[in-house]
Formats: structure tokens, C-alpha cells, sequence
């Protein structure tokens, strides 16, 4: 029972220094985003409570980007996967970032500054992986409602203008979002339907 209630607190206490990292990082700037300045937004007494349950900043970085695309899988998945269409799944697709990117804004400039920096780490997997879009698009050729083109480069261009609302949003906060998902939906429909 002790090492549970240890386990919950152990949890709990790095969701904090999460939140705290996510807080600092979209405020801040991921430079100035030390141990002492996470501590301090997290109230915690000493940089130590991070280090014991982050190696250090890279492992905390990982953790950070982790947190961030499963967050936005969590949303966007099920979203995807109620459309029958290849049409409809990009369509989905594209809402439901933009539309996570204006609710969950520290999150997403956070995810941001991670990703301008380059500093979410060698070899792993990093938040602009395209290969769910390639997929959606690959199907939709092979089912006929896509035209020809190269999937890769249509869902890096869809990738690259999804990822652009963060920085819409720090220049315009009171940016229309669902009106700017429409244009970018209606955009890439008609860059990608068989129909004429």
C-alpha cells in the first residue's frame, strides 16, 4: 500500500514539474527555461525534486514532447478516425490541430520552442512526423478520391501549416481559428480532389 501512495506522489510530483517546464518554456523561451527557473514556477524548494525524477534537461525535454503530441493524439485521433473518407480524415485531420493548437496554447508554443531549438533529442521521433497524413493520402489514392501527387510532399505541406497557428496565435491572439482551419480545409480539398 505505502509503495503505491509513493508511486501516486512520485506521479504527481513529476506532472507538476511538467506543467511547471510547459509554463516556463511558452513564457519564456526554452533558453531560459533552467532547473532553477522550472523550481521556482513549480514551488518546489530545490532543483533536486526535478533531478530525481528527471536525469536531467534532455530526459525533461523528451518528457515535455511526449506529453504535448499525446495530448494532441489523444484529441485529434478520434476525431480522424470517425471520418469514413480519406477527404474527411484530412479535413479532421486539420481542425482538430488547429483547433487544439488555440485551446491548449502553452502547450503548443512549449512544443514550439522545443521544436525550434532542436532539442527533443537524436533518433527519437520528433512532433512533426508526417507518416499518419502519407497514409490517410495513400488510401485516398488508392480508393480513387485523391488525385495523383506525391503523398509525402502534400502531407509535409499540410504538417507545415498546421504547425504554423502557434505562431499565428503568439502574433494574433485573437486569431479566428476555426475560420483559418475552414481556409487551410478548403485549400487542401481542392489540392487533392479527384474531382474537378
Amino acid at each position: 500500500m505505502q509503495v503505491t501512495s509513493r508511486s501516486v506522489t512520485s506521479e504527481a510530483r513529476r506532472a507538476q514539474v511538467l506543467e511547471a517546464t510547459i509554463a516556463v518554456v511558452a513564457e519564456e523561451g526554452f533558453a531560459r527555461a533552467s532547473f532553477a527557473r522550472i523550481a521556482e514556477r513549480a514551488g518546489l524548494s530545490s532543483t533536486r525534486l526535478i533531478s530525481y525524477h528527471f536525469a536531467g534537461k534532455d530526459e525533461l525535454v523528451a518528457a515535455l514532447v511526449e506529453h504535448v503530441v499525446a495530448g494532441i493524439g489523444a484529441y485529434v485521433g478520434p476525431l480522424v478516425m470517425r471520418q469514413d473518407t480519406a477527404r474527411g480524415r484530412l479535413r479532421a485531420y486539420i481542425e482538430g490541430v488547429v483547433g487544439y493548437a488555440d485551446t491548449h496554447r502553452a502547450p503548443m508554443a512549449a512544443l514550439l520552442q522545443v521544436v525550434m531549438s532542436g532539442a527533443w533529442g537524436q533518433g527519437a521521433a520528433g512532433p512533426s512526423d508526417v507518416s499518419h497524413l502519407e497514409q490517410i493520402l495513400r488510401e485516398g489514392q488508392e480508393r480513387g478520391e485523391l488525385r495523383g501527387f506525391d503523398p509525402l510532399v502534400v502531407a509535409s505541406t499540410v504538417q507545415r501549416a498546421v504547425e504554423a497557428v502557434p505562431f499565428q496565435l503568439q502574433a494574433d491572439p485573437d486569431l479566428d481559428c476555426t475560420a483559418y482551419a475552414a481556409e487551410l480545409v478548403e485549400l487542401f480539398d481542392r489540392a487533392t480532389s479527384a474531382d474537378p
